[in-house]
């Protein structure tokens, strides 16, 4: 009985360590929302602006949290406090290879272009391991291989 007792105790604690690890392992992404984001030191508007951001929809992850900021990180691994209000649901990523742009989604599918490692591309909608996505002027699909700014990619 009292073996029985420091099992189920043992399962308890296992898997609430187990699901409680899991849901901080979840990444978040988000996209700047204006052309000007401060980065700050801290997660205040009492903390010194760190660098300012000059490009919208600049795809970031989220590290933590502290009330209305947001920890994040870039792709270039630079990271601060950001307000809440200067982000949105993440809707680009950034090519981390360079990369194919094609017609529809599918390898054998008619190359648009390529697209060099590191540029912003703004996504449309995402279907399996494929998103469309918008760049400038060019319109096209490419695969979730190689990107940042994705969940599960």
């Amino acid at each position: 009985m009292f073996m029985q007792l420091i099992l189920k105790s043992m399962l308890i604690i296992f898997f609430s360590f187990f699901f409680s690890a899991n849901s901080f392992c979840e990444e978040i992404f988000y996209s700047l929302k204006k052309n000007k984001v401060n980065v700050r030191y801290g997660p205040g508007f009492e903390f010194e602006v760190k660098y300012i951001y000059n490009k919208k929809n600049l795809p970031v992850k989220q590290l933590d949290k502290k009330e209305n900021f947001r920890r994040i990180i870039d792709f270039k691994n630079n990271s601060g406090w950001i307000h809440i209000s200067q982000l949105q649901q993440s809707n680009s990523i950034i090519a981390t290879q360079d990369k194919i742009l094609f017609k529809k989604p599918s390898k054998f599918s008619k190359p648009i272009a390529q697209i060099k490692k590191g540029r912003l591309l703004v996504v449309q909608k995402c279907e399996k391991k494929w998103c469309k996505i918008k760049s400038d002027d060019l319109n096209g699909w490419v695969d979730t291989i190689n990107i940042w700014g994705l969940v599960n990619n």
